[in-house]
């Protein structure tokens, strides 16, 4: 007998259309109710605790639509967000330099390129006047183009004819954004091109320091650890970006910018009344050791910065102390002994 025979026999039976017939009492699906409710409460956390309201979508479509799914992946995951690190310190290495200098400026990027410092945004810029030459608005601006690191001033290059104080007071309307944080950045440091930086080791010296009216450096003179006894060494100070904001509108330092840079910077600083905080950071910061002065100091390992690498030679000795090269990979491709 035919299947179509019995579904026939079937279809006709009194009691079977009676069943079909009967309207269906509409069912509670508590399961249903209960998503609802703790969707809801999902929610309301959210608005509290910043949960991500994309991840709470996503958790209500894997709910709803993905319940088949027995991957592990598809459970809940609350992502929390925040805003940029407020804690992270933010600091502007301006590093003045002139505009032929292209094989220092590629070194000294191999040299930066190649420290990471934890807990912290360290920007390391290279600093000069107005391009003078035809080559040089090709090759600094391929430079630019590859690598976005310099900032050109609106000035004529000089060394200490008011260099120092156009970094400066430029940079507030150069970096302040309503889009980024506020300030840019908590410290702005000028350094020299023969200054070895360890940005780590920066960094941890900087974290217990205050983030306003802070003058930060090696004190000059040399023997002295007393950081208002005078200024802070060319090699490398730091102002937090309060001074910056200051210098911009301050009338003191456009009065005074002729003379070494360094020891006109500390004269505005003294005559302004600013650097109430003030850190030396001797004997972290020195001169190279040879040839030996009152300035030097012989490498070692809490340095922060090593000034006066004039040559290749005493470079490479100041990098190989720090085996800087340590976290080299090995590789088929390469055989370094």
């Amino acid at each position: 007998m035919s299947e179509s025979f019995h579904f026939q026999k079937m279809m006709m039976n009194p009691n079977f259309q009676k069943v079909m017939m009967k309207p269906a009492k509409p069912e509670r699906n508590p399961f249903i109710i209960f998503s609802f409710f703790f969707i809801l409460f999902l929610c309301a956390i959210a608005s509290i605790n910043g949960v991500r309201i994309d991840t709470i979508m996503k958790f209500g479509s894997c709910t709803f639509f993905s319940h088949n799914s027995s991957s592990s992946d598809d459970f809940l995951t609350l992502n929390f967000t925040s805003d940029p690190a407020d804690d992270d310190i933010r600091i502007l290495i301006g590093i003045l330099t002139l505009p032929d200098q292209y094989h220092r400026r590629n070194f000294l990027r191999m040299i930066y390129g190649t420290q990471s410092p934890a807990g912290a945004k360290v920007d390391v810029k290279f600093v000069f006047c107005n391009l003078t030459k035809e080559d040089q608005k090709v090759l600094v601006a391929l430079e630019i183009m590859r690598y976005d690191d310099i900032i050109i001033l609106n000035c004529t290059e000089n060394m200490n004819n008011g260099k120092t104080y156009t970094y400066f007071s430029s940079l507030p309307e150069m970096l302040n954004s309503t889009e980024g944080p506020s300030p840019p950045y908590h410290y702005v440091m000028k350094a020299d091109d023969d200054t070895y930086l360890r940005l780590d080791n920066l960094v941890e010296s900087m974290r217990p320091l205050p983030r306003e009216d802070l003058y930060y450096g090696y004190v000059i003179p040399c023997p002295s650890m007393d950081p208002f006894v005078h200024y802070m060494s060319g090699m490398g100070y730091l102002v937090s970006w309060d001074i910056v904001e200051w210098i911009r509108v301050s009338e003191i330092p456009k009065k005074h910018m002729e003379g070494p840079e360094d020891k006109v910077f500390g004269d505005w600083i003294r005559e302004g009344r600013r650097g109430k905080n003030r850190h030396t950071a001797k004997w972290a910061m020195y001169n190279y050791p040879e040839p030996p002065t009152r300035c030097t100091h012989e490498l070692w390992p809490n340095t922060i910065a090593v000034h006066l690498l004039k040559n290749q030679e005493k470079w490479i000795q100041t990098l190989n102390y720090f085996n800087v090269t340590q976290n080299l990979k090995p590789s088929k491709l390469y055989h370094i002994p």
